[in-house]
């Protein structure tokens, strides 16, 4: 079984992004003793943008929400995960 070696102590979010992305974590870490876990309350980060839309498409996007019983912005996020899952599932 190989050594592994120590994670050094890292203060933020950036230092640990640079250490991962110049480190294999297979030095660093035993994958095949690893088991999965769920946070069913942890809510991915958001951000807020401004998005300028016709209005005859934020009526129809509306109008689909209404029969779908969703608010309508969230019925935005959810036609833009189904289309990016889709667009990055084609171009592999």
């Amino acid at each position: 079984m190989k050594k592994l070696k120590k994670i050094p102590k890292l203060n933020t979010e950036n230092e640990e992004r640079e250490f991962w992305s110049k480190n294999d974590s297979t030095d660093y870490l035993d994958w095949k003793s690893s088991k999965s876990v769920s946070f069913p309350k942890l809510k991915p980060s958001t951000k807020t943008i401004s998005l300028r839309l016709p209005e005859f498409l934020l009526n129809d996007i509306k109008i689909i929400a209404n029969k779908r019983d969703v608010p309508y912005q969230s019925l935005i996020k959810i036609i833009l995960k189904e289309r990016s899952d889709s667009e990055l599932r084609h171009s592999i």
